[in-house]
Parts: structure tokens; C-alpha cells; sequence
């Protein structure tokens, strides 16, 4: 059913559903375009609407062949939406849902298109904020890049910006010079450390998202995920990120420093897309690499490692819990669940500041280990289990051993002797003669 949106446009079909809103295909003055039509909830606040127009010019002034361009951004009545470019594609996360990971040429290459979309989005001053494989679109139309990969598209920019929307408080708004921010806006398994910590979004922040990104693309799994997502907060502060086994030094190098916690350390996009680029050839014709997704058992929120009655516990019952798996994002604003049938799965975390005593004590689980296929995660219920087993496979053996050699002992003992019969004991009876 057709909808108007605005005077300009018209939306024919919908094309996939977010917590932020809903994607549909539709029309303009000139062609196909895609138009993100922001919730209700949203579009009727009247701070968000203004904050809306005032990056009006911002977002339609950043053309990049890199970028999903923003054609128009409208305002009309309860409608509030970004009209876009139109790609013919499939976005990256569905491309992960496919093939779990990417080989490393592929990978890369599209990680250095993300990079280099991000250094104009950058020296324009604009910071993304939510750089994750839901927001970034495989032209299927485009030319092949270095390992079959098709050319990546950033987009969604702002998005995470508008619907960030400041609460009123004594002494202003809050993020503002006298008060301190109380809400985390993003996606868990991408926010940079500085966020999670309540510091204001700079540049640094996608450049670690991205890093996680790529970290994702080759392993499968994203390097501080699992678990509830206040866990994974913690992690990205406290927690340092373990190497992937099978890629080569140069590329884990480049990785760990986008993945600094301090953002001072870290590359900007275009140093970043220029290394990615320079690292191509070396990668030229690997496999993807072949590990195995860490265990979550522990990483669950509420039930520590060990405990009775969780997975690996003393009980030595491995299937005592479900694992629990995390791949990707997790919705987390009210009413912004996502049906996977009919999703962009473009979510957003809202959720406040973890304080200082959260962050720094009791974390339930730690970064997430990869290792060789088939290898047990050090500290997983499977590595405990297999500990266990081992430990009574040695005290096993140990008995056995031991038993045998008392066995051999006494036989020994037993055994008469070949110099004769034994001398009898000195008090020993002996016949009595009268």
C-alpha cells in the first residue's frame, strides 16, 4: 500500500524494519530512493525534530562514492524520515548470517571501503557513531573488488546522533559543559571504551568499531561479545583483546591499535584504509581462518563461572545450561524487538553510564579466547570439564600404579628364598627335652 511522505515522495513497499524505524523502497522527483521513516515515538519529539533539521545540511552535504548518500531529510507532520540513495545489494550482516566469516583478502578490502567513507564522513566533521555490518550495504551491482568482494557502502549516518536526544536537568542539558552524560546510545559489541565511560563521541570511536568489525569478519564473532549486554560494556573497558591465530602479524598489529583504549592511539580512517589497502596482496588467495566461536557459558550475566548449578560446575554437568550465543547486535529499546524475517536489524542500545565500581570489579566474563578448530577455550566449561577428566584419568592411573607395586611387594615378600629354608624366629617354641 502506497504512502505519501512528505510532498515529494512516495513509499511503495517496506524493505526492512529497525528499532530506530522502518526502511521502505520508494519514489521521487528523480527515481527509486530508500526512505528511513523514523518511529512515531520519535518523530513526536519536539527536540529531536529541531536537532533533526539543524544536521540537515551536514548530512546532505556529504557525497562520497563510499557513502549512502542522504537526499532529503523531511518533516511533516508525524513523519520523520531520511530519504537515501537507493543500493541494490544486501547488507554485510547478511553476508556474515551466510558464510560466518570472511577470508581475509575480502574482508579487508571491504573494511577499507568502510574506512575510507569514514575519513570523509570525518574531515566534514561528522562522526558516525554506530559503524556496524547492519549499516553497511554490498552494492551487488558494482564491480568485484580484491577477493570477490563487492564494494561497500556506509550509511545510516546521524542516526544514532537524532534519536540521542538530550534529557533536561538542573544546570542544562545533560552531556553538556556542567552535566555529566547518563545514556549510552549504540550498538554493545561496537562501542568504544570512551563511550561506555561517559566521554563525548569523537572520531576515535568508529575507527574501534570498525576494528571490531573486521574483527567479526574474520572470526565470526565479535572480540568483547556475549552474554548481557551490560557485561559486555564492562568488557571493552576493562578487558584486552586476545590474537587471532592464522593471520599474519602485520594485519593483527594494525587491528590492536584501532582497538586501543586510549582513542589517542588509535589510526584515523584514512591512515587505516591506506595500511588495509597496503596489507592486500600478502592476503591474496587465504582461506578464511578456521577457529572455533568461543564458549558464552560463562559469559551469561548472573551465574559465575563454577558455581553450582552452572555449566562446568562442581557437579562436572556440562549440560547443565544452555550456551548462550551472541552473534551481532541486540535490541535494547523498548519496542524495538526485531523480526528477523523483516528486519535491517538496524538497533540501537540506550541504556545509562555504568559507574566506576561496575566497570572496574566482578566482571562475570572475560574477553572472548579464539583458538584453533576443535581446541577448548582456556577457563570455558569444556576446558574445566576436560581438566576434570584429565586430573581423574592421573589419580586413575596413579592408583592403579600404586596398588600394583604393593601387589609386587608383598609378592616379593612371600617368595621363599634360594639359599635355603628360613632361619626360624629366635622365639619360635621349640620342643621341650626333660
Amino acid at each position: 500500500m502506497a504512502r505519501k511522505i512528505g510532498s515529494r515522495y512516495t513509499a511503495h513497499q517496506i524493505l526492512g524494519r529497525g528499532s530506530a524505524g522502518t526502511v521502505w523502497l520508494g519514489e521521487g522527483p528523480d527515481g527509486p530512493v530508500a526512505i528511513k521513516l523514523l518511529r512515531e515515538d520519535l518523530a513526536s519529539d519536539q527536540e529531536l525534530v529541531g536537532r533533526f533539521v539543524q544536521e540537515r545540511s551536514a548530512l546532505l552535504g556529504l557525497g562520497h562514492p563510499r557513502v549512502v548518500a542522504v537526499r532529503d531529510l523531511v518533516v511533516d507532520g508525524n513523519d520523520l524520515a531520511l530519504v537515501m540513495e537507493l543500493v541494490r545489494g544486501t547488507d554485510l550482516r547478511t553476508r556474515l548470517d551466510r558464510e560466518r566469516r570472511l577470508a581475509p583478502e575480502a574482508a579487508v578490502a571491504i573494511v577499507a571501503d568502510v574506512a575510507d567513507a569514514l575519513a570523509a564522513a570525518h574531515a566534514a566533521g561528522v562522526v558516525h557513531r554506530d559503524v556496524k555490518p547492519e549499516n553497511v550495504l554490498l552494492d551487488m551491482q558494482g564491480p568485484l573488488g580484491p577477493g570477490g568482494s563487492h564494494p561497500a557502502l556506509l550509511t545510516d549516518f546521524g542516526v544514532a546522533k537524532l534519536i540521542d536526544t538530550p534529557r533536561r536537568a538542573a544546570g542544562g542539558p545533560a552531556g553538556g559543559s556542567g552535566t555529566p552524560r547518563t545514556r549510552i546510545i549504540g550498538t554493545p559489541d561496537y562501542l568504544a571504551p570512551e563511550i561506555v565511560e561517559g566521554l563525548p563521541p569523537r572520531a576515535a570511536v568508529d575507527i574501534y568499531a570498525l576494528a571490531t568489525v573486521l574483527y567479526e569478519l574474520l572470526a565470526g564473532f565479535t572480540p568483547f561479545g556475549g552474554g548481557h549486554p551490560g557485561a559486555v560494556l564492562r568488557r571493552h573497558v576493562t578487558e584486552t583483546v586476545v590474537p587471532l591465530p592464522g593471520i599474519p602479524d602485520e594485519l593483527w598489529q594494525l587491528m590492536v591499535q584501532c582497538l586501543a583504549k586510549a582513542p589517542a592511539s588509535r589510526l584515523r580512517a584514512s591512515e587505516l584504509s591506506a595500511r588495509l589497502r597496503e596489507l592486500l596482496p600478502l592476503l591474496a588467495g587465504m582461506p578464511p581462518l578456521d577457529v572455533d566461536e568461543p564458549d558464552d557459558l560463562e559469559a551469561a550475566e548472573g551465574v559465575p563461572a563454577g558455581a553450582p548449578g552452572a555449566a562446568g560446575g562442581p557437579d562436572g554437568d556440562e549440560g547443565a545450561r544452555e550456551p548462550v550465543r551472541r552473534r551481532g547486535a541486540v535490541p535494547l529499546v523498548p519496542g524495538g524487538s526485531v523480526d528477523a524475517k523483516d528486519s535491517n536489524r538496524d538497533t540501537h542500545t540506550s541504556m545509562r553510564v555504568p559507574g566506576p565500581e561496575e566497570l572496574a570489579g566482578g566482571a562475570l566474563g572475560t574477553a572472548r579466547v579464539p583458538r584453533t578448530a576443535g581446541a577448548p577455550r582456556p577457563g570455558s566449561a569444556r576446558h574445566r570439564a576436560e581438566a576434570v577428566r584429565k586430573r581423574r584419568l592421573v589419580l586413575t592411573t596413579a592408583a592403579v600404579l600404586l596398588a600394583g607395586a604393593i601387589g609386587a611387594g608383598a609378592a616379593w615378600l612371600a617368595a621363599p628364598s634360594d639359599e635355603g629354608p628360613a632361619p626360624q624366629d629366635s622365639k619360635q617354641s621349640v620342643p621341650h627335652t626333660p
